[in-house]
């Protein structure tokens, strides 16, 4: 099958590289030349783990390409994805002009049945936008179908997620459209993978409800986290207790930081405007959007308490990110964090493996940038963790010792067992847990 998917971001690049995977003939299309360019030369422009391997097969083999010369691609292509950025309005409300002009182009370039299939986060209702888009620009007598395919892929192991889903969503109107989806992905339904077959409106609700209700599940925890270093509780032990009842389950009860990236502050943002929109405030959704902001911002005074002040001192942080094996800025409570260090006085040299050109226009000039850990280490008053890099939890404590002009640490993702770390000498300072050493 021949597939055309508009916008070669991080969803169309990783669901074009995929498909291909699964056998399809796959073109990519973006306005970005320079983009465009660097793809054809075998660079990827954003950091995945495994993404460049699957590229660079299937460009091989010929079943995937880049292009920026959009209507050829479509008149091809049996399936058309959407997959452009929806970025949020002033008031929260998504942006869909990028969503509007491809399917405008869809419209013009109709030439024999299509499938036009939404797999950018969209607000309910985008499906009807685009039919009637569609229709407006095609005229009457032409076929086609639009179908909602939303994406839940997570940054870090977005390759894994699309070849080996939970589930998969087709929200449409016809049984010829759904058809069309299922041989697509029959590869992986022939690995059992749960097919949710729905309207148009559902598929786009069960979107914003499944990262509405993890963002809930991490705002929660991080309440709770901070109740426990309150009471001298430990929150991984309320956590796992929490986690074996089936009914709650154990994921995305990690506390840490705050939740950021390009989804949930977003998507959560969004549903909460779709609902005032149709006359209801979502009150939980609302919720969760303050906790995490001030979740953010709890943990500049926390670094300045276990430090005994800002002023002067000097903090090597350790990740940018919003979370660990990506390269995306996009919201990361990092941000907030170190302009309140900066602002109260602190210097910050900070590490990170993939995210340091991204953090650069987004952090203050006075940030300095280092090649490792133990370089950001060096003469610092405190080392703090604040993304889940894999090469953090294996951080040698005996040379950090050496390197740092105290033996503090500060750990906002929980990576080390606190008795571990005070063994080795240090003060440990994480989050929900009691502190630990000297």
């Amino acid at each position: 099958m021949k597939i055309c998917v508009v916008g070669s971001g991080y969803v169309g690049l990783v669901t074009g590289a995929c498909l291909a995977d699964l056998g399809m003939t796959v073109t990519g299309v973006d306005k970005d030349a320079a983009k465009i360019a660097a793809l054809q030369r075998g660079e990827i422009p954003i950091y995945e783990p495994g993404l460049e391997e699957v590229v660079e097969k299937n460009v091989r083999a010929g079943r995937l390409r880049f292009t920026t010369e959009l209507a050829p691609a479509i008149r091809e292509a049996r399936a058309v994805f959407i997959a452009v950025g929806t970025p949020p309005l002033p008031d929260g409300r998504a942006d869909l002009s990028f969503v509007r002009q491809v399917a405008e182009s869809i419209g013009d370039n109709l030439n024999g049945y299509k499938v036009v299939i939404n797999k950018s986060t969209v607000p309910v209702g985008t499906g009807q936008m685009v039919e009637a888009v569609v229709r407006e620009r095609a005229g009457s007598g032409q076929e086609f179908a639009v179908v909602s395919n939303p994406e839940f892929l997570r940054e870090g192991s977005a390759i894994e997620d699309f070849m080996r889903p939970d589930r998969i969503v087709i929200g449409a109107k016809t049984q010829r459209a759904v058809d069309v989806m299922r041989e697509m992905y029959a590869p992986l339904e022939a690995a059992g993978v749960p097919f949710v077959i729905s309207n148009v409106e559902s598929a786009e609700m069960i979107k914003y409800a499944s990262n509405g209700f993890l963002a809930t599940k991490i705002s929660f925890i991080n309440e709770v986290a901070e109740l426990c270093e309150r009471v001298g509780a430990d929150v991984a032990v309320v956590a796992r207790g929490m986690g074996l009842d089936h009914r709650i389950g154990p994921k995305f009860l990690q506390p840490g930081p705050g939740f950021g990236g390009s989804c949930f502050p977003k998507d959560t943002l969004a549903v909460a405007q779709i609902a005032e929109e149709h006359g209801m405030r979502f009150e939980l959704i609302d919720a969760v959007l303050s906790v995490n902001e001030r979740i953010k911002r709890r943990m500049i005074p926390k670094i300045e308490a276990a430090l005994g002040g800002l002023a002067g001192r000097t903090v090597a942080l350790l990740g940018l990110a919003f979370k660990g094996d990506t390269d995306d800025m996009r919201e990361s409570p990092t941000i907030p964090i170190v302009h309140g260090l900066i602002e109260r006085g602190a210097r910050v040299r900070a590490f990170d493996p993939a995210a340091a050109q991204q953090a650069r226009p987004l952090l203050p000039d006075a940030v300095v940038y280092c090649g490792d850990a133990y370089q950001a280490a060096q003469g610092a008053d405190a080392l703090v963790i604040a993304t889940e890099w894999n090469q953090f939890r294996a951080l040698e404590l005996d040379r950090l010792a050496k390197l740092l002009t105290r033996p503090l640490i500060v750990d906002l993702r929980n990576l080390y067992e606190p008795a571990r770390v005070a063994a080795s000498g240090f003060r440990y300072v994480s989050v929900g847990r009691p502190e630990a050493g000297a």
